[in-house]
């Protein structure tokens, strides 16, 4: 067998071994709970107690805005490294990234003219 291979099996042995013992030993020296009461696996958060029901729905109109967000967060993505080496890479970047804003504004005023952006 390759060395190359033997080392990577035998840390991935010796990976599996620690991550089991970890998980063993926590299972034989951690506390054991005694009791088993009922608000025990009840929601927690910020300490304060839960009010109302956890599941809550979401108008659909969120998922479009988050969309949308994320659409134009991708484009900031794509812009700034650009933008920040505009002198080195000429005028054939520009041209391009002049492109890609113009597709995107194209798919922005489609949005507004749908209604996607306006709230009612």
């Amino acid at each position: 067998m390759d060395p190359a291979w033997l080392s990577a099996l035998t840390f991935l042995g010796v990976a599996f071994v620690v991550a089991a013992g970890a998980l063993v030993g926590a299972r034989l020296l951690g506390v054991k709970s005694r009791v088993d009461v009922p608000t025990r696996r009840d929601t927690y958060e910020c300490g304060e107690e839960p009010e109302g029901v956890a599941w809550v729905r979401f108008h659909p109109r969120y998922y479009l805005v988050a969309l949308l967000f994320v659409l134009f967060d991708v484009e900031t993505v794509f812009i700034l490294p650009w933008a920040l080496n505009l002198d080195d890479l000429g005028l054939l970047a520009l041209v391009e990234m002049v492109v890609f804003v113009g597709i995107l504004l194209l798919g922005w005023a489609y949005a507004v003219r749908k209604g996607a952006i306006e709230w009612q």
